[in-house]
């Protein structure tokens, strides 16, 4: 007998990772899975969480983990240190006894043209959109692929198709992060591990908190991102997330889903 459709959506027993889980998409993709079942465990940036006004925001992503059942993990780690992101892995292979199932979706931007981008913000992207999730990819996959069941999903963006001006930097990078998981798909399909991408439009993260304060302006700017002429909830990528984390995306490899209201047309 088949296995019910609600039953491959669900990730009950499995152990998961969400980088960036503490605040707007991390978080929700965090609490999504851990709703379906899933022991999560979350690594977050203590500076960028405060510089958010919201320095408790992985305590209390934590505890709505645990509220729905599951054991879960908070783990402070600054991906623009070499090292911490294959630290996170550890880490939360150790809290939960193992890792299936590895979201990337941490990262940084600086809206600024070409000619304003300095080399200290070129290091910086650079080893928080690209080289931490090297680094993620290299401790988690050997492990997902010995077990012979694995799901990573990186949270990309729009700007990877549509780049705007102001992030051509940060456009580049995460172009360059779709490509290594197509790669990578290619590699370890055959071994029970999906890589696949996830790429959001317009959302209304903290990270955009500020373009919101004016509300005609922001209107504005949810008119002109895309045909819905709105911004998404965080919350609406978690149905997503969860075709590509659970049985349900078995199938599924390679893929870049562009969650974007329209936005990429």
């Amino acid at each position: 007998m088949s296995q019910p459709l609600a039953e491959r959506f669900g990730v009950s027993g499995r152990r998961a990772l969400v980088t960036g889980g503490s605040v707007s998409i991390g978080r929700a993709i965090a609490l999504g899975l851990a709703d379906a079942g899933a022991d999560v465990a979350i690594q977050f940036a203590p500076a960028a969480d405060a510089a958010f006004g919201l320095p408790d925001a992985a305590a209390q992503t934590r505890a709505a983990i645990e509220a729905c059942g599951g054991r879960a993990a908070a783990i402070a780690a600054d991906f623009s240190n070499a090292g911490e992101a294959r630290r996170a892995v550890e880490v939360a292979s150790g809290a939960l006894g193992g890792l299936d199932i590895l979201v990337i979706a941490a990262s940084v931007q600086s809206r600024q043209l070409l000619g304003e981008i300095t080399q200290d913000e070129i290091a910086r992207q650079v080893a928080i959109n690209f080289a931490a999730t090297l680094e993620l990819l290299q401790a988690a996959l050997p492990g997902m692929a010995a077990q012979g069941w694995g799901r990573v999903l990186s949270v990309g963006s729009v700007n990877q198709t549509r780049p705007e001006a102001q992030l051509g930097l940060y456009a580049a990078l995460k172009a360059a992060q779709h490509n290594l998981i197509m790669g990578l798909a290619r590699q370890y399909a055959g071994r029970g591990v999906t890589l696949n991408t996830l790429s959001p439009g317009l959302v209304a993260t903290e990270r955009n908190r500020w373009r919101r304060q004016i509300a005609a302006e922001w209107e504005q700017i949810q008119a002109a991102a895309n045909p819905m002429r709105r911004a998404a909830d965080p919350e609406e990528m978690v149905g997503a997330a969860l075709l590509f984390c659970s049985a349900a995306g078995s199938f599924i490899t390679g893929a870049d889903l562009q969650a974007t209201g329209g936005g990429h047309l």
